[in-house]
């Protein structure tokens, strides 16, 4: 498990690929902010997390499956994990920043990703 990576992961990358094409800058892993966020938008007020489904367990996604072996410590680390994830929230939203969070499977759907980030952050065009 200490090979599993926490920055760059491949739909972290796809995320940061499509807000990218949208013209929109960001900042990265915030060690500021509860939960080093993967993606944070300062003055939207905005963070994103990119949570890969089997890690941090995605209600009802095939890829949140449940290893058979060792079950015992997969349930308390995959417990510890989701606890974590609703503290860090919570402390982000009482310092008054968004939270949003896009799952892993999402990114498998460039398309739909896309609508959901441009809900997310509306782009202001200038006219000129």
């Amino acid at each position: 498990m200490s090979r599993i990576g926490s920055k760059d992961t491949h739909p972290e990358l796809a995320v940061r690929r499509l807000i990218t094409e949208m013209g929109l800058r960001y900042r990265l892993h915030r060690r500021d902010l509860p939960g080093k966020p993967d993606i944070v938008f300062g003055p939207r007020r905005l963070v994103l997390f990119v949570h890969g489904c089997f890690w941090h367990q995605h209600r009802g996604c095939r890829l949140a499956s449940m290893p058979s072996a060792n079950a015992a410590f997969w349930q308390a680390k995959f417990d510890a994990n989701t606890a974590r994830d609703r503290r860090n929230t919570a402390a982000l939203k009482r310092e008054g920043w968004r939270v949003a969070v896009i799952w892993e499977c999402e990114t498998r759907q460039p398309e739909r990703l896309a609508r959901r980030l441009q809900r997310l952050l509306p782009v202001v065009s200038v006219s000129a």
